[in-house]
């Protein structure tokens, strides 16, 4: 399993929504595999199952057919303690909003991935420190959501999802609040993180200029995966 951690397979799966004969399918027989330490962009239009996958991938979803495998372990067979638990150690997870608790500082909105993993509060607080000065946010770390940009915001969400150093980033559109020059920072950051880190990050845009700097890109049509393009070295 040591040598899986960081990868992905999706084998066979296909998936609806809805209950009995109200079903609407959404996946149809998605088959990828993503290698640790590679940087993907999920992309498609509107509809095109990508938000979906990416739940499945993260297991807030499970599959109606078909295996998902996460650094080696089969998150789609897992009960409901334990993906949180996997999720809690494998993984981390930035979104468009930015999920911040209003009411909390960088740095207490960056520990708390490390206060539900029972980390004790110098060694957690270190660790949210260390972090926030690594994506260049060593002055604000007293502030709260409000007080900071958005693109000082989307830098406190990676740091929340990178503090407990997870194999994996499943990232949902993370520069779609955000104006072309904090965009390409955020990406800059992103992939220096990828790069030293050796972390997966999988991202799902509509943005064409990201997905252009994404080592590999894997396009949603209808459901199913129409094309797979890696980046020109």
């Amino acid at each position: 399993m040591a040598n899986a951690l960081g990868e992905l397979t999706v084998t066979g799966v296909n998936h609806s929504y809805g209950t009995g004969k109200i079903k609407v399918p959404v996946l149809f027989d998605i088959n990828l595999h993503v290698n640790k330490g590679e940087f993907v962009a999920l992309c498609g239009s509107s509809g095109s199952g990508k938000s979906t996958l990416l739940n499945l991938l993260a297991g807030l979803t499970k599959p109606e057919e078909g295996s998902v495998m996460v650094s080696g372990a089969e998150i789609s067979s897992y009960s409901e303690n334990e993906l949180c638990l996997f999720r809690r150690k494998s993984m981390g997870f930035i979104f468009q909003s930015y999920n911040l608790l209003p009411n909390l500082t960088a740095l207490e909105n960056v520990e708390l991935p490390l206060i539900f993993a029972g980390e004790g509060v110098k060694k957690r607080r270190a660790k949210a420190t260390e972090i926030l000065e690594r994506v260049g946010l060593e002055g604000r770390i007293d502030h709260r959501p409000n007080e900071l940009s958005g693109g000082q915001q989307q830098r406190v969400s990676i740091a929340r999802a990178l503090v407990n150093q997870p194999g994996i980033i499943l990232a949902d559109e993370p520069t779609g609040n955000l104006d072309s020059k904090t965009e390409q920072e955020i990406m800059n950051l992103m992939k220096q993180m990828n790069k030293e880190n050796g972390t997966t990050f999988i991202i799902v845009t509509h943005e064409q200029e990201v997905a252009e700097q994404s080592d590999r890109v894997i396009y949603l049509q209808d459901g199913r995966v129409v094309q797979k393009r890696t980046r020109p070295a």
